[in-house]
């Protein structure tokens, strides 16, 4: 007897649901006189979650570029990250 689905036989199939596509944002840290390397590592670190190699070379990126984007998503993602970093004296915005 065979396995194989007949054709006239109706088979169970998953429909993936359309769904609504949000708009993905960057969230960038800029550049500023004060504040140390290490502290924006701390900050990108506890943060955003980066591992110390992410958030050093984020760091690097910010100091010689002038603002680097640290993080992708959606803005109700990003924001809260954004005011914590904010509130640690480093500028930063959803972009």
């Amino acid at each position: 007897m065979s396995t194989l689905p007949k054709p006239w036989e109706e088979e169970d199939v998953d429909v993936l649901e359309a769904t609504e596509e949000q708009e993905e944002h960057d969230l960038v840290v800029f550049n500023d006189d004060v504040n140390t390397f290490d502290w924006v590592i701390d900050t990108l670190m506890e943060v955003c979650g980066h591992t110390p190699e992410q958030a050093e070379q984020c760091t690097i990126l910010i100091h010689y570029k002038g603002k680097c984007a640290v993080k992708k998503g959606a803005f109700e993602e990003l924001a809260p990250m954004r005011n914590a970093i904010c509130e640690r004296g480093i500028s930063a915005e959803v972009l």
